[in-house]
């Protein structure tokens, strides 16, 4: 291999697909082609995977020590690279009852910080990568952080007096985790992915804002809500931690 390609996705080996025509729901019925919902939802997946960096290059590269005969006539090796891993993602949803997003990058997250690589190596002879069948030669990948989304929806309380012109005095409630039901009365929705790096000590990071309709939620309001994103990113990392799902840094 050669080239200057040091990012998965200018190679395209993270390949997220999300199926929901399974009977989640009774809108996706099995046998349905992929909807517009699936299709948006390997996108976004795909999307946070590369924003958050959460794959390096390394982990995914096989490498290969080729013998050299140096003009002293010793023997060096030479390492390159002669293949890459391309990992394939599949999400199934048995159940669907809203917030999809937030369910399906759980599963990918606990997916990966629990999948293991057999050990590839390039063989000279046959020129083609093998793979060893010993367990213990298997690694795991060094995902980078733990970032978590955290998706609410704004409802709005139109009863009781006239509408206002605008839509910062009208009173309006913050849903986190909105269910298919509270999805449908909401009209606006923004989803925030988190992550604090290594300490304790140091501040949560924002790597990733998706935010639909309305004007309700800006500034001020990202800060009234940080502490419930916080709070969501610590119970999925004690959860995770709990049932030994990886090693949550």
């Amino acid at each position: 291999m050669t080239g200057s390609h040091n990012d998965p996705r200018d190679l395209g080996l993270l390949v997220p697909n999300l199926e929901l025509s399974t009977g989640c729901s009774p809108a996706h019925l099995p046998g349905q082609p992929p909807s517009t919902l699936a299709q948006s939802l390997s996108t976004r997946l795909l999307a946070a995977l590369h924003t958050c960096n959460l794959i390096g290059m390394e982990d995914l590269e096989i490498w290969y020590k080729s013998p050299d005969i140096a003009s002293n006539g010793t023997e060096a090796s030479q390492s390159e690279i002669k293949a890459l891993w391309t990992l394939y993602i599949d999400v199934l949803f048995i159940s669907l009852d809203g917030n999809p997003f937030d369910a399906a990058w759980a599963a990918v997250l606990a997916a990966l910080r629990d999948v293991k690589l057999p050990r590839a190596f390039w063989d000279s002879d046959r020129e083609m990568v093998l793979c060893s069948d010993a367990v213990e030669e298997a690694k795991s990948l060094s995902l980078t952080g733990f970032p978590i989304p955290v998706t609410l929806c704004v409802f709005r309380d139109e009863s009781g007096g006239p509408p206002s012109k605008s839509v910062k005095d009208r009173s309006f409630s913050i849903l986190a985790d909105p269910d298919s039901f509270e999805e449908d009365l909401c009209s606006e929705s923004v989803t925030l992915t988190i992550d604090r790096p290594s300490g304790e000590a140091l501040p949560f990071k924002i790597l990733k804002i998706e935010k639909g309709g309305g004007g309700v939620i800006d500034k001020r309001t990202f800060r009234r809500i940080m502490p419930l994103c916080e709070l969501r990113w610590q119970q999925w990392r004690d959860h995770m931690s709990k049932y030994g799902i990886g090693l949550v840094k």
